[in-house]
């Protein structure tokens, strides 16, 4: 018995959530105390692994950001919302199910963000510079639009970003 559970213990080192609720036993403590544990870990991971490289190419050059991304209903409703922080290399890249014209918002929004309004093609069609954290000002693409790129606000005006830049990603179709 001693000899399978070294084993046991041994192979569920490779399993994060097992080793995780298996020292969570040790220290006493509940199993929801254990689960709770490990969504908190998940979800963690699960973030991490949706973390995607970006690159913006601008008259100042080619600028790189590693961006979250947002590709269904739900993660383009919450967006970064009830964020306090966020890298300045960071942002959250928004795909929307067509090209079309676009509104977003502030709402639940804690730090100020600037809105890169894409077309289909990777160019920058508009740039929202700044907008007003919690504000529940509409803020148009003003043209149809696939992707809105969202980073730290004053990160556009510091790398020089305007119309007709070209944004670089996977997931944007650009020719």
């Amino acid at each position: 018995m001693v000899h399978s559970e070294a084993r046991f213990e041994c192979q569920s080192w490779f399993d994060p959530g097992v080793v995780i609720v298996s020292l969570a036993r040790r220290v006493f403590l509940s199993p929801i105390q254990s689960i709770l544990i490990l969504l908190v870990v998940l979800s963690g991971a699960a973030r991490a692994d949706e973390l995607d490289h970006l690159e913006i190419i601008t008259d100042s050059g080619v600028h790189a950001f590693v961006v979250e991304l947002a590709l269904s209903g739900n993660k383009r409703t919450i967006g970064l919302m009830h964020r306090e922080h966020m890298d300045e290399n960071a942002g959250m890249l928004f795909r929307f199910d067509s090209t079309r014209p676009v509104s977003m918002w502030m709402k639940n929004t804690l730090i100020p963000l600037d809105m890169i309004f894409i077309r289909a093609d990777g160019t920058v069609a508009r740039i929202h510079r700044n907008a007003v954290p919690l504000s529940e000002k509409v803020i148009s693409s003003g043209e149809p639009v696939l992707y809105v790129l969202e980073l730290n606000g004053g990160i556009a005006d510091k790398i020089g970003v305007d119309p007709e830049d070209r944004v670089i990603h996977p997931i944007i179709n650009a020719d």
